[in-house]
């Protein structure tokens, strides 16, 4: 493994930091200074600032640098840091065409899709005309567990149907989410994980509804929001299942291993804003006659920061060269290790940022909570720790048993 980036990489890191210091950072005021505060997504618009900012990283040649399919051809250790450096501002994946869920379900439509759904969805999708969200987590069930999905998608003739109910379906808000990927049971008597398909959804399709929007501690992620969808004999040409039924933990497979690695890195990079701002903080607020740098354990602390944060980037790093050289299955371990690592050493490094702060880090006057609520529930997206835990324990007693046998 190469410890340094790419020249390709190292031009992108270049110019991407300096378009977030001249455009990103310079807009977030603006962005969130015009929202509605409401629960109700109907009242909710995209920030006009935001196609702006589109437009310009669009002209500046850093758009979709997420897809290894697109003209910049990066891999997964090329983009790891760039999402990095997107991680460290909410906006910034959107200006980029870089946001999830869409990054996945792009690289769903590219590898799965039919020239029609491509033609249809790909395309405004990957030019930023409109968004998309996924829909798999239930209310009813255990959702870490998907073979315990309930929602039906039954082939009739030419149709799918599909029934069921949704929720945390993030990006759904969003006022140009135009379609969903809903993930269901096709049929209950095929082997496990042939049993299951995914649809495309134009969210216009008669029986599709937005029950509520589900605030994340308080909040609503306005204009991005977290819905929860009930889906009632909705009827679609067959044609609008991804790959052919059954196919869809094949599919989901596919699309949670690149995922992965964007969401770890961004991660990382919330937690050196963070750190960015404790450091600042603690150098210049004086308390009994000292910095706050001076005082107590708080050298400790930044130190522990430090290298918690060094730690996990290698080893997402390392996560990104093994799927650009085994491929996802031979990064199994290692992909499970960083999306359990990063978002816990985010909450560490975040968490200790608030308490420099003080009462000013429970404020929004800086994005410390934001950063917090962001990473907590980073532990569970895309799998929760638990889930992870056991899937590193499980391919380690296999490795382990391999070298006791031969």
């Amino acid at each position: 493994m190469e410890f340094a980036y790419s020249a390709k990489a190292q031009d992108y890191i270049t110019r991407l930091q300096a378009f977030m210091a001249q455009e990103v950072y310079p807009a977030e005021k603006a962005y969130y200074g015009g929202f509605s505060h409401s629960p109700d997504h109907t009242k909710w618009q995209q920030p006009e600032i935001m196609e702006s900012l589109k437009a310009k990283a669009k002209a500046a040649g850093l758009w979709n640098l997420f897809s290894p399919h697109a003209e910049h051809g990066l891999n997964n250790a090329d983009y790891a840091p760039l999402a990095e450096i997107t991680g460290r501002s909410f906006i910034a994946p959107e200006v980029f065409n870089c946001n999830a869920p869409d990054t996945g379900n792009m690289e769903v439509l590219i590898k799965y899709g039919s020239p029609e759904q491509q033609k249809q969805w790909l395309e405004p999708l990957l030019a930023g005309e409109v968004r998309s969200a996924f829909c798999m987590t239930e209310p009813d069930v255990a959702s870490s567990d998907a073979t315990n999905m309930q929602a039906t998608a039954i082939v009739e003739g030419d149709e799918v149907v599909l029934n069921g109910r949704k929720w945390w379906s993030s990006g759904i808000g969003h006022p140009h989410c135009k379609v969903v990927i809903f993930m269901g049971l096709t049929d209950p008597t095929a082997e496990k994980h042939r049993q299951h398909s995914m649809v495309l959804v134009p969210m216009d399709a008669v029986g599709v509804k937005i029950e509520r929007m589900l605030p994340v501690f308080g909040v609503y992620d306005e204009p991005f929001g977290h819905g929860e969808v009930t889906f009632t004999n909705v009827r679609l040409p067959v044609s609008s299942i991804i790959a052919g039924a059954g196919r869809g933990f094949e599919i989901a497979q596919g699309r949670l291993g690149p995922g992965r690695i964007h969401h770890c890195m961004r991660a990382i990079g919330a937690s050196e804003r963070a750190l960015e701002l404790l450091c600042q903080r603690a150098m210049t607020r004086v308390a009994f006659g000292k910095p706050l740098a001076k005082l107590g354990g708080n050298a400790d602390i930044v130190a522990n920061c430090r290298m918690a944060i060094e730690q996990a980037r290698l080893l997402t790093l390392k996560a990104a060269w093994m799927m650009d050289t085994v491929g996802v299955k031979g990064a199994m371990s290692e992909i499970s290790q960083i999306k359990v690592i990063a978002p816990n050493v985010a909450q560490q490094v975040i968490d200790a940022a608030i308490q420099i702060h003080g009462a000013a880090g429970l404020s929004d006057d800086f994005p410390l909570t934001a950063l917090f609520a962001y990473a907590r529930v980073l532990r569970l997206a895309d799998g929760p720790d638990e889930v992870h835990r056991g899937l590193i324990a499980k391919l380690e007693y296999k490795k382990q048993l391999a070298k006791l046998t031969t």
